[in-house]
C-alpha cells in the first residue's frame, strides 16, 4: 500500500492562529476568574504567635540620635567622641533606646569610656536625653563590642590589673551585661573573673 505524505495545513486554514476579539475576551475572563478565586482563599484562622514586642501603633519610632546629646564628660577642652552605639527597646515600651559609648577625644593614650542610655519622648521636636549611666569614666575601662539584644546591653570592657599598667595598653577583658529590671538597670557580669588580654 502506498502512503501519501500528509498535506500541511496553511496558516489560512487554522482557526487558532488568528486572534479575534472572542479569543481576547475568553483570556480576560479566565484571568479575572483566577484573580477572584485567589481573593476568596483566606489564610488559616487562629491566634497569632505571641511576641515579646508590643504591636506597633502608627509609624515606627526611631532610636535617639547620639550626636544630638551633650554628655556629662569633663574633657578639659578636648572634644567628645561617640565610639560605638547600639539600639533596641530595653524597657518594653515599644520605643527603641540608644546606648552610646562616649569618651574624650584625646590625642594619645586610651581615655576611659562612659556608657549612656538615651531615650526620646514621642512628642514632635523632643530632643534625646540621657536616662542612665551604665559605665562611668572613674571606672577607667574601655568599652568595645557594644550590642543590644533581648532587651539587654552587652559590652566587652577592657581595663587594667593595676596602676602601673600604661594607659595605652589595657591588660584585662571582662564581658558585662546590663538589663532593665524593677525600674533600673542592673549589671550582670557574664564571666565571673576578668581575663588577662
Amino acid at each position: 500500500m502506498l502512503h501519501t505524505p500528509a498535506t500541511l495545513a496553511t496558516p489560512d486554514t487554522l482557526a487558532h492562529t488568528r486572534t479575534r476579539p472572542l479569543h481576547w475576551l475568553a483570556t480576560a475572563t479566565a484571568t479575572a476568574a483566577v484573580i477572584a478565586a485567589a481573593g476568596l482563599i483566606q489564610p488559616a484562622t487562629g491566634t497569632p504567635a505571641a511576641t515579646d514586642e508590643p504591636a506597633a501603633k502608627g509609624p515606627r519610632a526611631t532610636a535617639p540620635d547620639p550626636a544630638a546629646v551633650t554628655y556629662p564628660l569633663d574633657c578639659k577642652g578636648a572634644p567628645q567622641a561617640v565610639t560605638a552605639t547600639a539600639q533596641g527597646d530595653l524597657d518594653g515600651d515599644g520605643r527603641p533606646e540608644t546606648v552610646a559609648a562616649v569618651r574624650c577625644d584625646a590625642g594619645s593614650g586610651t581615655p576611659p569610656h562612659a556608657i549612656y542610655v538615651l531615650t526620646q519622648d514621642p512628642a514632635e521636636g523632643a530632643r534625646p536625653r540621657i536616662v542612665a549611666t551604665l559605665l562611668d569614666t572613674p571606672q577607667r575601662q574601655t568599652a568595645t563590642e557594644l550590642t543590644v539584644r533581648d532587651r539587654a546591653v552587652t559590652a566587652s570592657l577592657l581595663g587594667y590589673s593595676g596602676p602601673e599598667i600604661p594607659r595605652c595598653c589595657p591588660d584585662r577583658n571582662q564581658r558585662a551585661k546590663w538589663r532593665w529590671t524593677d525600674g533600673k538597670f542592673r549589671q550582670e557580669l557574664t564571666d565571673s573573673a576578668a581575663r588577662s588580654v
